[in-house]
C-alpha cells in the first residue's frame, strides 16, 4: 500500500498546514471548542489556546451529532467566524467537513480538513478530500481495526492527496465508565506501520474533562506527534461536549506539563 512505511523509508513524513509541520521535531498542539457557538466565544477561546501554546485552532462549523435535536453548528456562519478567529491569531483552523457537496464551501475557509470519525468508511468523501489539495486530518472511525483505518487513509491517498495526518480518538468497546477507550497503543503501532504523522484527541477518547490531562501527557509520552484538545471557558454551558471540555486555564497549565514531557522524549513544544 502506499501507506506502508517501506514506500517512504524509515522516518516519518512532515505534514505542513501554514507554519505548523507535523512529524517534526515539535510538537503540534491544537485546541478550541468543540462547535463555533459564536463571535466572541471563538475569538475568545482562539486567544485563550493561542497564549497557552496552541498552534493550531480547532472549532466545529458542521457538527453530526446523534440527535437530530442537538445543535448542529452555524453552519456557514461558524466558517465566517473561524477565518475572522484565524486573522485575529495568526493560527490555522481545522474543521470538519461532512460531505462532498461541503467541501468548496469548507475548504475555502479552512487550513486543514477534518474528516470526522462518522466518516471515516465515507469513501467517496475521502476520495474527493484528496482531490482537493488540502491537508487532511483523519480521524479514526469508532469501531474500526487499526487495517480498516490504514485503508481509509489510502483512499485519500489514492486520489492525490499526499498530507494526511492520523488522529487516534477512542474505540466503542464494552467499557462505559468513559465516552470511548483511548487505544494510546494504536499511536506506536500506527508509526511503526506508516509514514504518516499521528496524533491524539483524549477529549473524544475519554469524554471525560478529568482524565483529558492524564491522557494527553500519556499520548506525548507514547510518540504521539500531536495533541487536539476541546477547551472552553464555560464547559458546564457548551452546546456541544461540554463533559470533555476543558477550561482555557487548565489548559495553560497543561501545556507546561506536556512541554515537559515532550523533553523527556526527545521533542520540543
Amino acid at each position: 500500500m502506499m501507506i506502508d512505511k517501506d514506500t517512504q523509508g524509515a522516518a516519518t513524513a512532515t505534514v505542513t498546514v501554514g507554519d505548523v509541520v507535523f512529524g517534526g521535531q515539535r510538537l503540534v498542539l491544537i485546541a478550541g471548542p468543540c462547535t463555533v457557538e459564536d463571535r466572541t466565544q471563538m475569538i475568545e477561546i482562539a486567544c485563550a489556546v493561542k497564549e497557552a501554546g496552541a498552534v493550531m485552532l480547532r472549532g466545529g462549523a458542521f457538527k453530526p451529532r446523534s440527535s437530530p435535536y442537538a445543535f448542529q453548528g452555524l453552519c456557514e456562519e461558524g466558517l465566517e467566524i473561524l477565518a475572522e478567529a484565524r486573522e485575529r491569531t495568526g493560527l490555522p483552523v481545522v474543521t470538519e467537513v461532512l460531505e462532498s457537496s461541503q467541501l468548496p464551501t469548507v475548504a475555502a475557509v479552512a487550513d486543514m480538513l477534518q474528516i470526522g470519525s462518522r466518516n471515516m468508511h465515507n469513501s467517496v468523501l475521502l476520495r474527493d478530500a484528496g482531490a482537493s489539495g488540502k491537508p487532511v486530518l483523519l480521524k479514526r472511525g469508532m469501531s474500526a481495526t487499526i487495517q480498516e483505518y490504514l485503508y481509509a487513509a489510502e483512499y485519500v491517498l489514492s486520489a492525490g492527496g499526499r498530507h494526511v495526518v492520523l488522529c487516534e480518538r477512542g474505540v466503542r468497546t464494552f467499557e462505559t465508565a468513559t465516552r470511548f477507550t483511548l487505544d494510546l497503543s494504536a499511536v506506536p503501532l500506527l508509526k511503526e506501520q506508516t509514514w504518516l504523522p499521528v496524533i491524539a484527541d483524549p477529549s473524544h477518547g475519554t469524554g471525560k474533562a478529568s482524565l483529558v490531562p492524564p491522557m494527553a501527557r500519556a499520548a506525548v509520552a507514547c510518540g504521539a506527534d500531536g495533541v487536539i484538545m476541546e477547551v472552553h471557558p464555560c464547559p458546564d454551558c457548551a452546546l456541544c461536549d461540554g463533559d470533555q471540555s476543558i477550561t482555557p486555564e487548565l489548559y495553560y497549565n497543561l501545556v507546561k506539563e506536556l512541554r515537559a514531557i515532550a523533553q523527556v522524549v526527545g521533542r520540543d513544544i
